[in-house]
């Protein structure tokens, strides 16, 4: 028997095969609050009277969890790594779980039917997808403790080292959700002011974060659709975060409005993906992507688009570049009137 001559390793196919047993790992060990158990170490069976586990599943579990370098085990006994004890903590405002087991639950939705779509395209969209409230207003409070799971901090302070940022006294977080990172920034500036956009039952909670972080007195929210409503005026500073996605086929006109409700000499700030290599990276975008791509119309940008329909619409000069966030690599255009 000749056995075929072979010059790469199927490492990485077997690696892409299992990759799926890391997350059920990880969903499982969210769902049964496992890591809540963990901040100081226990042994297996300890863990499994916590959770009413088989101590000897619990056992090749927790073994499972320390592989994927979610906890550690030393002498029969685990605790969580670092990672686990800062964003997979029950309670946490760094807490991902709850927004991981959303996303997770979409994701195999969407990609329920891979094969049909590929064939015959997107489904028919759901006709409540984009008008149910109570959808908009739990997206946005899941994604409160993505934001201030490092990325808002990263995020304000790459504002507040701008040279203008101590003259600002009016900023708008466009889209801007639960308002995490407007009220980071305003909270960097002694004096400044923000408003909060976005749709009725998103801004709803964005006061509520307002008032946890005590700001009633320098932020306020204001409710709409930025392609068809106005977005106010005098701003000094526009934020806008992994939002414009939503007006890709309005994109020059909400981008004549920014330019517009911006004081001469003011910043817009947009923060998103760039897709690079013809559409393939990086990767994580990529992948986490496809399966809304794929659902609807709404398409991930190429890298440079934001950045031209800025000068497109009369900004004197942008600047971008590429910044390793918690969410991947994400593309950061500064743009000055």
């Amino acid at each position: 028997m000749n056995l075929p001559e072979v010059n790469v390793s199927c490492e990485e196919l077997y690696r892409m095969l299992y990759a799926p047993i890391k997350a059920k790992l990880m969903m499982s060990g969210i769902e049964l609050n496992v890591f809540n158990q963990l901040s100081e170490p226990k042994s297996a069976e300890e863990v499994a009277k916590e959770i009413r586990g088989q101590s000897r599943n619990t056992m090749l579990f927790l073994n499972g969890l320390a592989a994927c370098g979610l906890i550690e085990k030393h002498n029969g006994l685990y605790r969580n790594a670092p990672i686990a004890q800062a964003f997979l903590v029950e309670g946490s405002p760094s807490y991902l779980g709850e927004g991981f087991a959303h996303q997770a639950s979409m994701t195999d939705a969407m990609l329920a039917n891979l094969t049909k779509m590929i064939r015959e395209g997107p489904p028919a969209k759901p006709p409540e997808d984009d008008a149910d409230p109570q959808k908009w207003s739990q997206f946005a409070s899941w994604m409160a403790n993505n934001e201030r799971a490092g990325i808002a901090q990263q995020m304000s302070e790459l504002i507040s080292l701008q040279p203008e940022f101590a003259s600002f006294r009016k900023m708008l977080d466009l889209g801007g959700g639960p308002g995490i990172f407007g009220i980071s920034m305003v909270a960097k500036h002694p004096t400044m002011r923000g408003v909060i956009f976005d749709r009725k039952p998103v801004v709803e909670v964005a006061e509520r974060f307002i008032k946890e972080y005590g700001m009633e007195d320098r932020m306020e929210v204001l409710a709409g659709d930025y392609n068809l409503d106005p977005i106010g005026e005098g701003y000094d500073l526009i934020w806008a975060s992994a939002t414009l996605n939503f007006a890709r086929e309005n994109m020059d006109s909400v981008m004549k409005k920014i330019y517009e409700a911006l004081n001469p000499g003011g910043l817009f700030v947009n923060l998103s993906e760039g897709l690079t290599d013809e559409g393939t990276k990086p990767d994580f975008y990529v992948l986490c992507t496809v399966g809304w791509a794929m659902n609807g119309p709404m398409m991930a940008f190429e890298q440079g688009f934001i950045a031209d329909a800025m000068l497109n619409a009369g900004f004197r000069s942008v600047r971008s570049r590429t910044l390793r966030t918690g969410w991947g690599p994400m593309d950061i255009d500064i743009a000055r009137k």
